[in-house]
């Protein structure tokens, strides 16, 4: 067990099944080989060489983006995703660059693009020492049922601000409204690369610490979270050490959590392979 085989988890990507998507001569991504033939099938893309593309009709960016749409639809109805969630994550070469084309979050991992969320560690100082409140995602979620989760996270859709997408989730996932949920302090990102069912994401989830009142009680105002827990920081990070009980990637920001604030030190033999694999 420990903290290191968390980071291992999340950073399973591989090149070995995969060929490159690219969009204007960029690679933006990669795609499994089992899906070529879906892809192709569509007429929406064409493979070119050792890559897949769209068909050159597919020009601009809106043409792009409704082409994409329409095949996150009919994917959806084939059962290839799960879902049609209507929110976007960019194709893009990094982190910053250009927007070449918006891809639906559901098909996301398909594509193998970068994709962003935000995830806020809800602690309070009390006389007992360090608490930090958890959720416990609903078991109908048909992602993660059950698990235990962070207070607030959630995907960053492409088009709304990093603080504009913050306080919603806040709001909606554990009632905290937008004065408190302005004090949280951003900290950084963890960054890894996982293979989904789909095929494999670029994940870089933004960072956040949030103390709150010793008397604030979240609840939940959409159907994601079953119940709330606060927890000594102990048995936090004793549960992210021995156990699998959280969403994968929370356990990642959780353990950037516990070594900034020094509960994981550098005393620890896998410090520094925590400390890198987190980025």
């Amino acid at each position: 067990m420990g903290y290191l085989r968390h980071i291992k988890k999340c950073n399973n990507f591989t090149t070995i099944d995969k060929i490159p998507f690219m969009i204007d001569g960029t690679q933006v991504g990669w795609i499994k080989d089992i899906y070529t033939s879906y892809l192709l099938d569509s007429g929406i893309f064409v493979k070119e060489k050792d890559s897949i593309s769209f068909k050159n009709q597919y020009d601009t960016f809106e043409s792009r983006n409704k082409a994409s749409e329409n095949f996150a639809k009919q994917a959806f109805k084939d059962g290839i995703s799960n879902i049609f969630m209507a929110e976007s994550f960019a194709a893009r070469k990094t982190p910053t660059s250009k927007p070449l084309c918006l891809i639906d979050r559901s098909i996301a991992s398909m594509f193998g693009i970068i994709t962003f969320g935000q995830h806020l560690n809800g602690y309070v100082k009390t006389k007992d020492g360090l608490k930090m409140w958890i959720a416990r995602r609903s078991k109908t979620k048909g992602f993660y049922a059950g698990k235990l989760d962070h207070i607030v996270a959630g995907g960053l859709p492409y088009g709304i601000s990093l603080k504009e997408n913050l306080y919603k989730e806040c709001l909606e996932e554990a009632n905290i409204d937008i004065e408190l949920a302005a004090q949280a302090k951003s900290v950084g990102i963890v960054h890894y690369r996982y293979e989904y069912r789909l095929g494999a994401s670029e994940d870089i989830l933004y960072c956040y610490d949030l103390q709150l009142p010793e008397n604030f009680i979240p609840t939940c105002n959409d159907d994601e979270v079953e119940e709330f827990y606060l927890l000594d920081i102990e048995e936090v990070a004793d549960i992210v050490k021995t156990t699998d009980e959280f969403k994968l990637n929370c356990n990642l920001v959780i353990i950037d959590f516990l070594v900034r604030h020094g509960y994981i030190s550098d005393e620890n033999d896998d410090y520094i392979k925590i400390v890198q694999g987190l980025r």
